[in-house]
């Protein structure tokens, strides 16, 4: 899910630290580092400490690490909640801080993370430069207190905060002679046309145009967002509010009915898992649905390679209602990641550490955790990174997402900033790198930033939304399945707001006002 970008040039190579405006750390033998292990990493390797970036980040720093990895899942974050009730705890612990219980602000004043602003103001010049450059990105990363708590991942490229979004089969459209839809009358006739003139050439009715499940409209908004609404909270002037109950929602259920009714929509949606999706794509029976860029694109065209020579899977802009509407809906991530690296209590170094984690904003320390070794996995080429053809096509047959984390950081999120160069060659196909810029065009202009809700607030939140999404959600299926009478949308809507909506409203109203004033 990595997708970020960093202007910077330069080599690592032999530079020790203070080449970076900062001075060279001294050894430390024992600095442990916490934090959860991802796929592509345990695929091959026991540990982060395996990797080559860090490998060459202990030479050049002097800093030596042990990482420690909790087990996958929610092992982790029951370990994490028990490890927080220790007295002792590892120096620096990488979490989704806006997690902790009362968030990070109160994992600060609990004298569990330390507070990191003069520690960056005095020793961390890369990772200062970046804050006072993009103002925007340092509100995301603190609290409304004003403390920054960790180091976090950071996305600086609009195409590279993009890597979902509505795809469709672009050799049934050729074959049936038809354009890429942009609006919601255009997709209705194309998916008519997909259900009704074999395009798939076996002579049997058996494509489902379209598969869109529920998490799919939540995440990417696809289609809901024609009608100027997500299907959660967002805001407008600076109010907020909230989607699932707004009249318009009402009229892309009615969408949504009216294209389960006519076979549009898969029938099985509502129950169709991540194999069965794929046995459906592979069998040339899905004509479009909401996917990954790689996981998604990039995957089906592999696996489509030998089977179906015409195979050809595109992003599609997201709909609009009327031809020339601007597009404000669609995902597309935050800046700022929400796990950040953050340095414990517990560190008795967390000067060395800080200007450890520094490294990593440095053009030096981008190129090391995008790039890897520089000779090793990667080598300049015109002024430009270029990843060495066996890190590109392992000899030992590893997936590139594997063969990549061998040397680097860059195919998930770490304390640093991820290079579009990096972006460029890891989703290397035409369509796969034509879908960032589809489906960066909407604005998003109405969405709620990451805001941070007070202990007291969390708590009754979590406890009114628990309630109301459990019945948005099985209200959200009855009326696009005809199991509920699209008439009782108003009484649905009463339903809502007596659970306390109201008051769901007020809370987040309150953090977004705090968000501003940061």
């Amino acid at each position: 899910m990595a997708a970020a970008a960093a202007g910077c040039g330069g080599s690592s190579g032999d530079k020790p630290a203070a080449d970076n405006g900062q001075e060279a750390a001294p050894k430390l033998t024992n600095l442990t580092y916490w934090v959860q292990a991802v796929s592509q990493v345990t695929a091959t390797m026991k540990s982060y400490n395996e990797i080559e970036a860090y490998k060459e980040l202990e030479r050049v720093t002097g800093v030596k690490v042990d990482f420690q990895h909790p087990p996958q899942g929610q092992q982790a974050t029951e370990q994490f909640n028990l490890m927080m009730t220790s007295d002792k705890l590892p120096d620096v612990i990488e979490y989704s801080w806006t997690g902790y219980p009362g968030g990070p602000e109160k994992a600060i004043k609990d004298g569990k993370i330390v507070k990191l602003n003069d520690l960056i103001d005095k020793y961390a010049p890369n990772f200062k430069k970046v804050l006072a450059d993009h103002p925007d990105w340092k509100k995301e990363m603190m609290t409304d207190e004003g403390s920054i708590y960790g180091l976090p991942f950071i996305r600086s490229h609009e195409q590279l905060k993009v890597f979902l979004g509505p795809t469709i089969r672009k050799d049934w459209l050729d074959k049936l002679g038809l354009q890429l839809p942009t609006t919601i009358d255009e997709w209705y006739a194309v998916l008519k046309a997909f259900k009704e003139r074999d395009p798939n050439g076996n002579g049997k009715p058996d494509e489902i145009p379209l598969y869109l499940a529920k998490g799919d409209v939540d995440t990417s908004t696809a289609f809901l967002g024609a009608f100027g609404i997500n299907a959660g909270f967002y805001q407008e002037g600076g109010k907020v509010k909230y989607g699932p109950t707004d009249p318009k929602f009402k009229e892309f259920l009615t969408l949504m009915n009216k294209w389960y009714k006519e076979g549009l929509l898969d029938k099985d949606f509502a129950t169709t898992d991540a194999k069965m999706l794929e046995a459906k794509i592979t069998g040339g029976q899905i004509g479009s649905a909401v996917l990954y860029t790689g996981s998604g694109i990039g995957k089906y065209a592999t696996l489509m390679k030998d089977k179906d020579k015409n195979f050809r899977l595109v992003a599609a802009p997201y709909p609009v209602l009327n031809k020339g509407d601007k597009q404000i809906w669609g995902y597309k991530d935050f800046s700022v990641a929400p796990t950040s690296a953050a340095i414990s209590t517990s560190n008795k170094n967390p000067i060395e550490t800080i200007k450890w984690l520094d490294y990593g904003y440095s053009e030096q320390g981008t190129l090391l955790f995008n790039f890897g070794k520089e000779g090793v996995s990667y080598t300049m080429q015109n002024g430009k990174p270029t990843f060495k053809p066996e890190v590109m096509n392992d000899p030992t047959g590893l997936p590139l997402i594997q063969s990549m984390s061998k040397h680097n950081r860059a195919t998930f999120s770490g304390p640093f900033m991820l290079d579009i160069r990096f972006d460029e060659q890891y989703t290397n196909s035409p369509d796969q790198l034509e879908s960032k810029k589809i489906w960066a065009a909407p604005t998003l202009e109405k969405k709620m930033p990451r805001t941070t809700p007070t202990k007291e607030e969390s708590s009754r939140y979590a406890s009114i939304m628990a309630d109301i999404n459990t019945y948005k959600d099985e209200m959200y299926l009855k009326f696009i399945m005809g199991a509920e009478p699209l008439d009782n949308f108003d009484k649905y809507v009463k339903t809502i707001q007596g659970m306390g909506l109201d008051e769901a409203l007020k809370i987040q109203q309150s953090a977004l006002e705090r968000y501003a004033k940061r």
